[in-house]
């Protein structure tokens, strides 16, 4: 029983001990990691660029057989880029924007591939905030706009027979086709460029006007037979003489090839730019009405300080866009030119305008095709 005792004795303290061993490395372990340094938390990089791109690419397609009513067999295809890369750090920011629009079509009563539409457009725009102005940015505001490729007016040919009567077919009819347009643009002719100073107003998240009292730029028409139409100015080596020779020169020549090489010659007495300075107002704006519906626009107006007697020139940009579904939308979008500077003929008042006239420049184009968009997330 003596011995029993002691067993217990024993056993007992030593469970005693290990628990005390047990309880001590515990408040060691506590200890330890209440004096432990703490870990450094991991800080986001702050987000200065957001970005964004928008393509869009629309197929149309007609086909008529043995229809009554006539009409022509036609395909067509555009596509649309809107691509955006916009800055901001504290009171700067610099927005960047590129718009780029092409699109052909075929029919089959002229057999040759004419072009839709066709625009080049970009905008970079720099501004500085100071404490003491409220929604107010000093602001630079850079633009260029332009067209990729060549376009015509697309004339009825004078005959489409050849020597003996017969109806022609294959590539002699594509050329008299060919041979009827009238050149009325190419790429840089024209060419608009732009750098204005002024202040730009951001009222609302949606709304920014720019007035710019120190604007800038060049017109530029790198084709010579297409200066005259777009008024640039004489070179000093030209003289009245060479001026009218030309123009007689125009009007004698009987053949195509004759009436290009004419075109030419005179325009090679224009100048292939010219500089205008003066004031511009840009107002854009961008609303979203909901997930699917938005509405964009750009008011654009130039008045140029030496030369007040003429118009503004005025350019306005519309865009509706109505999601249909997740990759289709409808886009209805309009652009509206005022130039007076640029001369427009007309076949219904050719003999009162021989040269052409200023005239109100329209285009309105209703789609809807696949779309998709790809945009930084903020």
């Amino acid at each position: 029983m003596k011995y029993l005792s002691v067993i217990v004795l024993s056993l007992a303290a030593s469970f005693t001990m290990a628990a005390q061993n047990v309880q001590d490395a515990a408040a060691d372990a506590a200890k330890a990691i209440m004096e432990a340094p703490e870990a450094p938390q991991k800080v986001e990089k702050p987000k200065y660029w957001t970005n964004s791109l928008k393509t869009n690419v629309n197929l149309g397609q007609t086909g008529l057989t043995n229809w009554a009513a006539g009409g022509d067999n036609t395909v067509s295809l555009a596509a649309f880029i809107d691509a955006n890369a916009n800055w901001k750090k504290s009171e700067m920011f610099w927005n960047n924007r590129l718009q780029l629009d092409y699109g052909f079509l075929y029919a089959s009563s002229k057999p040759i591939l004419q072009k839709s539409t066709d625009r080049i457009y970009l905008e970079s725009k720099w501004g500085y905030k100071t404490d003491k102005m409220k929604n107010f940015y000093f602001s630079a505001n850079y633009d260029f706009k332009s067209q990729f490729a060549t376009g015509y007016d697309y004339k009825t040919p004078g005959t489409l027979a050849d020597a003996d009567g017969n109806d022609l077919v294959g590539g002699a009819l594509r050329q008299a086709w060919r041979d009827a347009r009238v050149l009325k643009s190419g790429f840089l002719a024209p060419a608009y460029t732009n750098l204005a100073l002024g202040i730009d107003c951001k009222p609302t998240k949606w709304l920014s006007i720019n007035l710019a009292p120190l604007t800038g730029g060049f017109v530029i028409v790198k084709d010579a037979e297409l200066r005259k139409s777009y008024s640039m100015k004489v070179k000093e080596s030209t003289t009245d003489q060479m001026l009218a020779d030309a123009n007689a020169a125009l009007g004698a020549a009987a053949s195509k090839t004759e009436k290009d090489a004419a075109a030419i010659a005179l325009g090679n007495l224009y100048r292939a730019s010219k500089f205008e300075f003066g004031a511009q107002v840009k107002a854009d704006a961008k609303v979203n009405v909901n997930d699917n519906f938005s509405y964009s626009t750009q008011l654009v107006v130039f008045v140029k300080y030496l030369d007040i007697k003429h118009c503004p020139r005025i350019n306005w940009d519309n865009r509706i866009s109505w999601k249909l579904a997740k990759y289709f939308n409808l886009t209805f979008a309009t652009n509206l030119i005022y130039d007076d500077k640029i001369m427009i003929k007309n076949d219904k008042d050719i003999d009162m305008y021989p040269d052409g006239k200023a005239r109100v420049q329209f285009k309105e184009t209703l789609s809807i095709g696949f779309t998709y968009i790809i945009a930084s997330k903020k």
